[in-house]
């Protein structure tokens, strides 16, 4: 029986280690043809490291499968044209790319540095523009040329950005701008055989060790797992995705889920005097649904005092 990716040839950055390397894993033993983009850097995007890249295609190619490391930074231009061109170069074509690579440097809003906001923004939401410009100017034109197109473009989001939470302002609107790009890039791409999607995944990686506390159990742990993140890119990433575009999903050791995105709510006529506008606005806030938590149930998000 084939595997679901059969002769897929599939880039994941940021695949050196935690979901990244989960995904590649996946990916590998579903027949995927992998490239293992990683700079093999520190949570907070400093140094490099190639060694970690190395080792994820070491253990792809013990299983049996095909992969090839890549050191190229996602955010750099020229770097995530010469990754497209790692992949078509090494298997002579490009099917999907998982924009994964991810860096943390949390701070209150009013302690934060402009450079640190820049790297974060650079890294997650420039890091995930770059690779798929190339990607689909590639499935574009073979589009033109009247070549069969499949592709996919699977992004990495976060709760954190659909949902909110206090102390990531940079992470989270990077990752909400992760998830109007998916939005947007998959109308644009429809017409030439390409999806998008993102996933919003929740886990215990080197990222997220020190945002809460550790888990206490063995059970806890294994929820926590990033291997529960790589089945719905890993499915997402094969030929049986194609009606699938455009959405956000969910994935962590308790829950696959569908977040759904805004929609209008309570509406009144316009009003054009301001002095009127208290009892209104009172009246549509009370109609609305409460915005959704961390949890992604509508009224957990922290209300004002």
């Amino acid at each position: 029986m084939a595997k679901l990716c059969e002769g897929r040839i599939v880039i994941v950055t940021g695949a050196g280690r935690g979901i990244g390397r989960e995904h590649a894993l996946s990916l590998a033993a579903q027949g995927a043809k992998v490239v293992v983009n990683d700079l093999g850097g520190n949570v907070d995007g400093s140094g490099g490291d190639l060694s970690p890249a190395h080792q994820v295609v070491a253990e792809i190619e013990a299983m049996g499968g095909q992969a090839v490391a890549n050191g190229d930074s996602v955010s750099d231009w020229n770097g995530a044209q010469r990754l497209i061109q790692t992949a078509i170069d090494a298997f002579g074509d490009l099917h999907a790319v998982v924009n994964n690579a991810g860096i943390l440097r949390d701070r209150m809003l009013f302690s934060m540095a402009e450079e640190e906001w820049d790297a974060v923004i650079n890294v997650h939401l420039k890091g995930t523009f770059a690779p798929s410009r190339f990607a689909c100017s590639y499935w574009r034109e073979r589009s033109k040329e009247g070549k069969p197109v499949d592709g996919r473009i699977i992004n990495t989001t976060s709760v954190s950005g659909i949902y909110g939470n206090a102390g990531q302002t940079k992470y989270g609107a990077a990752q909400a701008g992760i998830a109007a790009f998916t939005n947007i890039a998959a109308i644009e791409m429809a017409r030439y055989g390409v999806t998008v999607n993102a996933v919003a995944p929740v886990a215990l990686t080197r990222m997220t060790e020190g945002l809460g506390p550790a888990p206490e159990t063995d059970e806890d742990r294994e929820r926590r797992s990033p291997r529960w993140i790589a089945p719905i890119v890993t499915w997402l990433a094969s030929e049986e995705s194609k009606a699938v575009t455009g959405r956000v999903f969910e994935a962590s050791g308790d829950v696959l889920a569908v977040a759904e995105g805004w929609v209008r709510g309570p509406r009144v006529a316009p009003v054009d005097d301001p002095t009127k506008l208290g009892p209104i606005v009172a009246d549509l806030v009370a109609k609305a649904r409460k915005n959704s938590g961390m949890n992604g149930e509508p009224g957990g998000w922290p209300q004002p005092k």
